[in-house]
């Protein structure tokens, strides 16, 4: 199971959220530490961001990572769809 690491910058869109978005969040977190492919998150490499992917949290709301040596997932960001991906 990877470890999880969270940046600063995830911390600080994270904590913006509405309650609602967070708990969903913390789910994506959840089953992406226990599984990288699980099919509700959606994860697929992000074009033009060698090394980044996304993962869907809901319909509006993705998070991007990278996987780091040492099976760490590091959580980049989280926002709505086109401004996470934006610069992911």
């Amino acid at each position: 199971m990877p470890e999880i690491e969270l940046t600063d910058r995830f911390k600080s869109a994270y904590a913006e959220l509405p309650a609602s978005i967070k708990k969903k969040v913390q789910k994506a977190i959840r089953l992406l530490a226990n599984d990288p492919r699980h099919p509700s998150l959606q994860t697929k490499p992000i074009q033009g961001a060698k090394g980044i992917f996304e993962a869907r949290a809901d319909r509006a709301y993705r998070m991007t990572y990278e996987r780091l040596p040492g099976d760490v997932l590091r959580i980049r960001v989280v926002g709505k769809h086109d401004e996470a991906l934006k610069n992911p």
